[in-house]
């Protein structure tokens, strides 16, 4: 399926700096909402109670690529994507458009954990949840996302040693493949 689930949004005032301009954190919080109208969707929501635990879908990786600005009142496009799903992680797009033109471009890698009595750990993705996001996947998108840039972590210091942001990184993706 390719097509984009999409949500329509005005700007509103305080999400603006003192220009006038959509603050780039907000982008962020605009990610979300439609991520979470997309759940709804799907009869779903990102904190699900199941017995005596809760799924969850912390995040692992985000960014933004910002291509123009949106201003106080404009009318955003958020057009959302799922690229890929893998054993217990998911990564979406979240396209930002005002009148066409693609104003900036958003990837979140979300791991599924279940959480109990405060703590949480990584899990494999329910097998109803993942039959919904694979019918989703977006195969013209999904290949882009995957030969695109390097993800946006550090890699290690110059003598190739990693940070520890990059260790766990890498504990995350073998766990969610």
């Amino acid at each position: 399926m390719d097509d984009a689930f999409s949500i329509r949004r005005q700007v509103q005032f305080a999400e603006t700096d003192l220009a006038g301009v959509l603050h780039f954190s907000n982008y962020f919080r605009l990610m979300e909402e439609v991520e979470h109208a997309f759940w709804r969707s799907l009869g779903l929501t990102v904190y699900t109670p199941d017995g005596e635990r809760v799924i969850s879908w912390p995040r692992v990786a985000v960014a933004c690529e910002y291509f123009g600005p949106a201003r106080f009142e404009d009318q955003l496009e958020l057009n959302f994507w799922i690229v890929h799903v893998g054993r217990r992680s998911l990564e979406f797009e979240v396209e930002f458009v005002r009148d066409s033109e693609r104003i900036a471009l958003g990837r979140i890698t979300a791991v599924c954990c279940e959480t109990t009595h405060g703590s949480f750990a990584a899990i494999e993705i329910p097998a109803s949840i993942r039959d919904q996001l694979t019918e989703r996947i977006s195969p013209s998108r999904a290949t882009r996302a995957h030969a695109a840039s390097p993800s946006p972590l550090p890699r290690g210091d110059s003598r190739g040693v990693p940070s520890p942001a990059v260790r766990n990184r890498a504990d995350i993706e073998r766990s969610t493949q």
